[in-house]
């Protein structure tokens, strides 16, 4: 399979450290022509800048997951937009609201959420968005924004999906596709167009089966992909094709 592009990965994480530029060229020439940073964290900016530089074929957003929120610099969003100057960076994000763990605020989550898509709209940069456990919290604010963007490693419902999708956003899926317990994404994936479908890993989290617990990379996007291409009734190739145009078309990428 060729022409992949990952439209959300996290190569400047520490489980490349051993390899991470060596992987990348090669994951290049075996048929990944695009890969889209997703950003965490004020380092992972930086880093992604950096490693995006590198390559023609690899681009970043810039942004603060709401993990994050909490030690997140209020006046965060003017270092964003100093960033998103670049010409590598193509989006924000990733973005949005997080409550599965307790401990952290809500408040600052939404409020930081809010800022960078005020952001985004006013440079007109599209959205990578994470929502965990706060679907609706997340809906109503997306209602609100209507932003252009993804809803990466979609995790909510066919209803939910559907409504990202009347937004006019694209919706991203992993490898979570290929688990045994993933009836509620695909029942999700049923629901959505495949002009509005993205395909991403995550990695280095989300290997699909059969490396699931192992560190995943770009390559293994191939089991998504014919995991929805069997849902969608698709020839793979076509699928693949199809939500690498998807992506450059979202993300600006000529």
């Amino acid at each position: 399979m060729n022409n992949i592009f990952d439209s959300h990965c996290h190569y400047s994480d520490s489980a490349f450290d051993s390899d991470r530029y060596e992987l990348i060229e090669r994951l290049h020439r075996d048929g990944v022509s695009e890969f889209m940073l997703a950003s965490s964290n004020v380092c992972e900016c930086e880093d992604n800048l950096e490693l995006a530089g590198r390559y023609d074929y690899v681009y970043t957003a810039v942004g603060i997951h709401p993990e994050a929120a909490d030690e997140t610099d209020p006046d965060i969003c003017g270092m964003l937009e100093k960033w998103a100057e670049n010409p590598k960076v193509k989006a924000i994000g990733e973005i949005g609201l997080d409550y599965h763990y307790e401990g952290y605020s809500r408040e600052r989550q939404i409020s930081l959420f809010k800022s960078q898509l005020e952001l985004a709209q006013r440079l007109g940069l599209p959205v990578i968005i994470h929502s965990r456990d706060a679907s609706k919290d997340t809906m109503d604010i997306l209602r609100e924004y209507m932003p252009k963007g993804v809803v990466h490693c979609f995790s909510g419902s066919a209803e939910t999906a559907r409504e990202v999708i009347s937004i006019g956003m694209y919706v991203g899926f992993t490898g979570v596709l290929t688990f045994k317990n993933a009836k509620k994404a695909l029942r999700a994936l049923e629901c959505v167009p495949a002009e509005r479908l993205l395909l991403e890993t995550d990695c280095p989290y989300m290997a699909p089966v059969p490396f699931r617990g192992k560190r995943c990379d770009s390559s293994m996007i191939e089991y998504t992909a014919e995991k929805a291409a069997q849902i969608k009734n698709m020839d793979v190739q076509e699928l693949i094709d199809i939500t690498n145009c998807n992506a450059k078309k979202l993300f600006g990428v000529v």
